[in-house]
């Protein structure tokens, strides 16, 4: 048996989407999930904070709980500092980034939607995704920094208001060209958290997708042949701030497998 566990990490809680993927198809796995309450939100934050802050947090987090492996469950995270976190750690890291290729594969108008944080959208990884995966679509971007707050907000168990929603999606679909997107990426781990309230906001019908399964899917195959515990046992959470509103988390960090709490 090793009891080594899976790190997930993210600037909060919306890595929990992420989470509970990969609990799906490993319910064994041992947990440690690390929100960085101290530098919460990443989205608005200058790639040159989180390109520092990442990296010196993560070998931190190792040294105490030796992970086999890291999922750096936050797109902003992922598509700034993922090489420099590979590049310093010697055990495998899986990152989290935009959806594109799956949002390709699912549009009919090609037409498709990319809703992250500011940090994210803005990011050339996103341009070289499209370019890759989807060149014969048209690829809206917009970048949200009070959706992060929604999702966080919900899962404390505070009421949010749907007039929000809509007026954030309003910014993908009032763009030119915005009446045709039929799918939107949830480009950031803390939207599935919020995708029915997105879903009842949206004008018409649209579908959206994030990278969650596939995400899962990598874990099970980098730790393929590895043994895990005989039954599941409640995670460890992590924060590396007192914030406020943090006792709220309790129901949610419990109906996500995760038991006690640390502060870093």
């Amino acid at each position: 048996m090793d009891e080594r566990p899976v790190l997930f990490f993210d600037s909060g809680i919306g890595g929990l989407s992420v989470l509970c993927a990969a609990r799906a198809q490993l319910p064994c796995m041992p947990l440690v999930y690390v929100a960085d309450s101290g530098g919460f939100p990443y989205g608005t934050k200058s790639e040159a904070e989180i390109g520092a802050r990442v990296p010196a947090l993560l070998g931190r987090l190792v040294e105490r709980y030796h992970p086999r492996l890291i999922v750096i469950a936050c797109n902003t995270a992922s598509t700034i500092a993922l090489a420099a976190v590979r590049g310093a750690l010697d055990l495998p890291v899986v990152g989290t980034v935009p959806a594109i290729k799956v949002a390709a594969l699912h549009s009919t108008t090609r037409v498709i939607g990319v809703l992250g944080t500011d940090a994210t959208v803005r990011q050339p990884y996103v341009d070289d995704l499209a370019a890759r995966f989807a060149s014969d679509c048209v690829v809206l971007r917009h970048g949200s920094a009070e959706l992060v707050t929604l999702a966080e907000a919900k899962l404390r168990g505070e009421p949010t208001d749907p007039a929000r929603y809509a007026a954030i999606l309003a910014g993908l679909f009032g763009q030119k060209g915005g009446e045709r997107i039929d799918t939107i990426v949830n480009a950031c781990t803390h939207f599935p958290l919020v995708e029915a309230e997105l879903l009842a906001a949206a004008p018409r019908p649209v579908r959206f997708v994030d990278g969650s399964d596939g995400i899962a899917r990598r874990i099970a195959f980098l730790t393929q042949g590895q043994a895990w515990p005989d039954v599941p046992k409640p995670g460890l959470a992590v924060f590396t701030a007192r914030t406020p509103g943090m006792a709220a988390l309790d129901q949610a960090l419990s109906a996500h497998g995760l038991g006690a709490i640390e502060m870093l």
